[in-house]
């Protein structure tokens, strides 16, 4: 399924490494990864390992194992018939990929991330999942229509490569939060709040690539302790905004406390 990045040619595995027949060599390190970056340092950075940590923290806890059981029912029957492989971009520690790949059994999974933290994470979320270190807006290092399913939960997205790889009939799972997504914590904790036309701008950025089939709704009110409220804070695109008060903004609130989730759930075809 991997295209060589330096060429475009496909890739294939021997002992620890992927080459091409042009002679392109990708070690695969010890920690289980490839890293398919080349050329110019990226200019995205990716998640931290200290949000990976937070985010496994929060993950294990499962507070969103709803919406990861929703995800997996939704890729599921996404195709009139079972997907057989799945990439999820932008997988951070793949736990959404895990839970698709458990409710699936015969699927083989991919996960791409730009952070080398999080492609070291993602090597050990399933025994059926390859982990790959890559940035997704150069260019998919992936060969054209190979996947059934592409995942992409609160993540960026290149539509233009997506449609690309997916295969005839595939479909393109997008998770995205709504405003109403932890929005008790967002003024107390100055946390980034979400646009609400959010789900408008991504139906405008997939259009001319892909039709929307289908959205759901995945709404519940979860109870968080102080710790709780520290990781998904320091999970997301709020880590680095006043962290230096979070303790102390965290301090008076209840514990536990309640707390919504919210995210929207779409499937897309490729036009």
């Amino acid at each position: 399924m991997l295209a060589c990045p330096e060429c475009g040619d496909i890739l294939a595995i021997r002992d620890r490494s992927l080459f091409c027949a042009q002679r392109h060599n990708f070690d695969i390190a010890r920690q289980g990864y490839v890293s398919l970056l080349t050329g110019a340092a990226t200019k995205m950075s990716g998640d931290t390992a200290a949000m990976l940590d937070a985010r496994a923290a929060f993950q294990d806890a499962r507070h969103f194992a709803p919406i990861a059981d929703a995800v997996a029912t939704t890729v599921g029957s996404a195709r009139q018939s079972p997907p057989r492989s799945i990439l999820e971009i932008g997988a951070g520690t793949g736990y959404y990929l895990a839970a698709a790949l458990d409710a699936i059994g015969e699927a083989t999974g991919t996960a791409l991330d730009v952070s080398k933290p999080a492609a070291r994470r993602a090597a050990r979320a399933h025994p059926r999942a390859a982990s790959i270190l890559a940035d997704a807006w150069r260019g998919l290092p992936i060969r054209s229509g190979q996947f059934d399913v592409v995942l992409s939960v609160f993540a960026p997205r290149n539509a233009e490569e997506i449609a690309r790889i997916l295969a005839p009939g595939g479909r393109f799972v997008v998770v995205t939060p709504t405003p109403r997504h932890l929005s008790e914590l967002i003024e107390p904790l100055s946390m980034i709040s979400v646009d609400a036309t959010k789900q408008d701008r991504l139906a405008e950025t997939l259009s001319g690539h892909f039709t929307e089939l289908d959205h759901t709704l995945i709404e519940y009110p979860m109870s968080l302790t102080h710790a709780d409220i520290s990781n998904v804070v320091a999970m997301g695109p709020s880590a680095h905004h006043a962290a230096d008060t979070r303790a102390t903004r965290i301090a008076p609130l209840p514990d536990p406390m309640p707390i919504t989730a919210s995210v929207t759930i779409s499937t897309y075809r490729k036009d």
